[in-house]
């Protein structure tokens, strides 16, 4: 027969209420086996449990019966002393129903000092590794470590189908002055739902999902789920080994920028979007078979909306469940690989929402965002803004960045909305925003994020890239951080984007009184190292897709947009086109429905996705047309004033053994047949692109077999060529 636990030492009544209740803000200093005097107390907290008898730890003999202190499931006795040194199990009875389970408060901390010292710094660049949930063995038991940044809380609790969702179960340990709350779940394992109950010292209880969880359930669950990120074996090391050479500024850039909810969807199964897995191969086969070298992603970051494309994301760390596992995620990013393809994911650290299981207010206090709404609510958008002066908040986004080059052998980020963290009057009226230290608008922590981001991005992780997405003039955004710029490796060429897409959209009648809209860009090509995107934004909130902006209609809208991609791929700077415009998809994107790829049964449709893929093949194979993208060294233009033709000449350089390109776009409706150009060499000029080629849909007029340079000066140039450039056309001519 078991004895009964020795009750000698009364236990504090005020501290047994606090515990049924779920107010005691340390229970691992009364919960667990502790020593008392020579004896060793035992106390478990068990709602629901009749009676408790202690195993032994390896036996499981029972070793004494604890006594009910308690009529709600709260038990203390002192027991054998070896049970304080060799560990124990616990067997609970309610009815004719037993379990045994181990006592998660006989387990030490898992955070060691260090780590409380980089937490407390904000210096902890692999958080991750710390904080959210962590399947692991600790002292001999198999389950999760939880841990959670919540300063502000009075207490916090892992809540889930293991503990019923009672906060009162499992709350976790202060580590004091980090603000951090940890906890091991003996039995938990990889899959477990769960979420973080939090008491705010004004008593309100709130339900969190983990800002560091690494899955999700899938939306409008909003739960985080254990998952185990040790598992996969990577097998992309050729690719990770060789990327610092494909990712130079001197290499060929061309981005096909993807939603995966709309790319493609399964018409047999409810018109579901396709996995991850599915993405691996039909996606990107199609992305190598267009000549592609990167894939962008639309924000993948767990997200409650899908309206929002992403770029309101609750769950930084976690993979969206929509498609997939982050086991098959990283499946994927491994098939870009294979394929020679870089993945590029979109980054969001410019804001939050403020849906009720995420970031806000987290412990009750405007802990990752500004109190201030002048400095913590984005008008635009009503989301949250991150308090980038915070220093665990700092380390939270720029951990997070580190998380996604490493956990998941990403290539590169695209961080959204960089003018809206550089300006604290971003989209505001006077009044309205707090100037900084030095009364002026820029927002200093902000920048001072982003520096670090990159620093410790390329210093790192080797062969990365960044991308920032600046609307603004802003100096020296692709320039390094310890030169005064901002240190990301590209900036998206908005200027360039707005002024091409308005000529464009001009009735070609009128196109002469804006010529140098297509020219200005020039001035200022190379002060950054510029990708020029045709983003998804273009084709969304009314303005149409691309070959609708075109102001004609039928043949010649098709003629225009060819054009146009022509006078793209010839012009400095590093490509990205959003998918369905490589094929001239014909209505609006819509987030929810497939792109049109029946469209692809229309030779124009077919002849535009052809054009891009040989457009890519070109950019990869003609050093001219990439190697010095971001140096003024590698352009020079021929033909610049020719208004009343809306013509325009210009010659691409690589290397010293390369040979120069020239490149002539005339976006008139008329022929221009005997047009004379100077050429920066003699000798034969082949004709190696053509968009107004039948192949592409066009009326096949051009230069078929190239042209000889004759020793007539034009253009300041002592040698020219005479050739017939179509209507509505680029032309691109390589010096043989």
């Amino acid at each position: 027969m078991v004895a009964e636990a020795n009750q000698d030492t009364e236990f504090p009544t005020t501290i047994a209420q606090q515990l049924v209740e779920g107010t005691c803000a340390e229970p691992f200093r009364w919960l667990g086996i502790h020593r008392v005097g020579t004896e060793w107390r035992l106390t478990v907290w068990a709602p629901g449990a009749e009676d408790m008898a202690v195993l032994d730890a390896q036996l499981r003999l029972p070793q004494a019966k604890l006594a009910r202190i308690d009529g709600r499931g709260l038990f203390s006795g002192i027991v054998p002393g070896k049970l304080g040194t060799e560990g124990y199990r616990l067997r609970a009875r309610a009815g004719d129903t037993e379990w045994t389970f181990d006592d998660p408060y006989r387990f030490g901390p898992v955070l060691g000092e260090l780590d409380e010292h980089l937490l407390a710094e904000g210096a902890h660049l692999e958080l991750w590794n710390k904080l959210g949930a962590h399947p692991m063995t600790l002292q001999g038991a198999t389950g999760t470590h939880f841990a959670v940044w919540a300063p502000g809380a009075a207490r916090v609790s892992v809540v889930g189908d293991f503990n019923a969702w009672d906060g009162r179960r499992h709350v976790m340990r202060s580590r004091g002055t980090t603000g951090v709350w940890e906890i091991f779940l003996p039995d938990v394992s990889e899959g477990a739902v769960y979420k973080y109950e939090i008491r705010t010292h004004s008593g309100d209880l709130l339900l969190k999902a983990d800002p560091v969880g690494f899955g999700s359930q899938h939306p409008p669950e909003t739960a985080s789920v254990v998952r185990d990120l040790r598992e996969h074996v990577w097998t992309d090391s050729g690719w990770m080994r060789d990327r610092v050479s494909k990712q130079r500024v001197d290499q060929p850039i061309s981005v096909y920028e993807v939603h995966l909810g709309s790319w493609r969807r399964v018409p047999e199964d409810g018109y579901r979007p396709l996995s991850y897995l599915e993405h691996a191969t039909q996606l990107v086969d199609y992305a190598a078979d267009m000549g592609f070298t990167h894939i962008e992603l639309l924000p993948i970051s767990e997200h409650p909306f899908d309206g929002s494309w992403g770029y309101q994301p609750t769950g930084m760390y976690a993979p969206t469940i929509r498609y997939g596992t982050p086991e098959e995620f990283r499946q994927f990013v491994e098939a870009c690989h294979a394929a020679n393809l870089g993945l590029i994911l979109d980054w969001v650290p410019g804001h939050f929402p403020t849906d009720a299981h995420g970031l806000g207010q987290f412990d009750g206090t405007a802990l990752y965002e500004h109190a201030d709404p002048r400095e913590g609510f984005h008008q635009d958008w009503n989301t949250l803004i991150y308090n980038f002066g915070r220093r665990e908040v700092q380390n939270f986004l720029v951990a997070n960045a580190l998380y996604w080059l490493k956990e998941y052998h990403i290539d590169g980020l695209r961080v959204d909305a960089v003018a809206s963290m550089l300006y604290r009057d971003y989209s505001r009226k006077d009044g309205e925003w707090v100037p900084n230290q030095f009364g002026g608008r820029e927002n200093l922590e902000a920048i001072e994020m982003m520096r670090r981001m990159n620093t410790e991005a390329y210093g790192q992780v080797p062969g990365i890239m960044t991308v920032a997405e600046e609307s603004t003039a802003w100096p020296g955004v692709s320039r390094p951080a310890d030169a005064g710029g901002l240190g990301f490796g590209f900036k998206w060429n908005m200027g360039w984007m707005n002024d091409t897409l308005d000529y464009i959209q001009r009735d070609p009648i009128h196109r002469k009184h804006h010529h140098h809209q297509m020219t200005f860009g020039l001035n200022y090509a190379f002060t950054e190292n510029f990708i020029l995107p045709i983003s998804h934004d273009e084709v969304v909130h009314g303005k149409g897709s691309m070959i609708a902006k075109m102001p004609a209609e039928g043949d010649e809208a098709f003629a225009t947009l060819r054009a146009y991609y022509g006078f793209m791929w010839g012009h400095p700077g590093k490509k990205l086109l959003f998918m369905g415009q490589e094929f001239a998809q014909g209505r609006e994107w819509n987030h929810d429905i497939s792109l049109d790829w029946h469209l692809l049964e229309d030779p124009r449709h077919a002849g535009m996705q052809a054009l891009v893929r040989d457009l890519n093949r070109l950019y990869r194979t003609l050093p001219a047309l990439h190697l010095r993208d971001c140096d003024p060294g590698g352009f020079q233009w021929i033909e610049v004033n020719a208004a009343e033709e809306s013509i325009y000449a210009w010659a691409r350089y690589g290397s010293p053994v390369s040979p120069p390109v020239l490149v002539i776009s005339n976006f008139t409706p008329v022929s221009r047949g005997s047009r004379r150009f100077g050429v920066p060499g003699g000798g034969r000029w082949k004709e190696v692109l053509n968009t107004d080629a039948s192949e592409y849909g066009g009326n096949g007029e051009g230069n078929l077999g190239g042209v000889e340079a004759e020793s007539i000066e034009w253009n300041g140039m002592a040698q020219s060529i005479e050739i017939t450039v179509p209507a509505m056309s680029t032309l691109m001519f390589v010096q043989e």
